[in-house]
């Protein structure tokens, strides 16, 4: 590998972090309002099970289809939805570029949810695995298509936040 090669991996590992240190960050600060600007304007979110996942079914726990789903979530969030108040801590590991090509990067990530309730109660929330697909826009990365993958098929509470 010649030395130019190694410093485009490089900055782009370090360009798909920042994305992921961005999101979780934005979520656990609780400026949710900006966490449809992580996506392309047509950008897919969606959560599902690792055994939907693993079995090709197409069922999603959360689906939204574009920036202005995310902002309807995050504004029912806010305004509509009843749920106990609680914030999260997010623990990403493992980030791999599985492959770039034609301006088009594909990455995943495994995580863990951590999430302390109002009276103070903190319990492992979720865990799982991400798959990515990332573009650059507006000189910045951002998520063309986001999947969650849950490892249980369990959620104990509404799953109000974005993972």
């Amino acid at each position: 590998m010649t030395t130019n090669t190694l410093d485009a991996d490089l900055a782009l590992r370090l360009a798909v972090e920042d994305l992921y240190a961005d999101y979780v960050h934005t979520i656990d600060d609780d400026r949710l309002e900006e966490w449809p600007g992580l996506f392309t304007e047509d950008g897919i979110y969606r959560v599902t099970t690792r055994e939907n996942h693993d079995n090709g079914l197409p069922l999603a726990m959360v689906y939204c289809d574009g920036r202005g789903m995310m902002a309807d979530r995050i504004s029912a969030l806010r305004t509509a939805n009843i749920y106990e108040p609680h914030v999260y801590c997010h623990v990403l590991s493992a980030v791999r570029i599985l492959g770039a090509s034609g301006g088009v990067i594909r990455a995943r990530s495994n995580f863990s949810v951590l999430r302390t309730m109002q009276e103070g109660d903190t319990s492992l929330f979720a865990v799982g695995r991400t798959f990515d697909t990332l573009v650059e826009e507006g000189g910045r990365l951002r998520f063309r298509e986001r999947l969650a993958v849950l490892d249980s098929r369990r959620v104990d509470t509404l799953l109000v936040i974005p993972v």
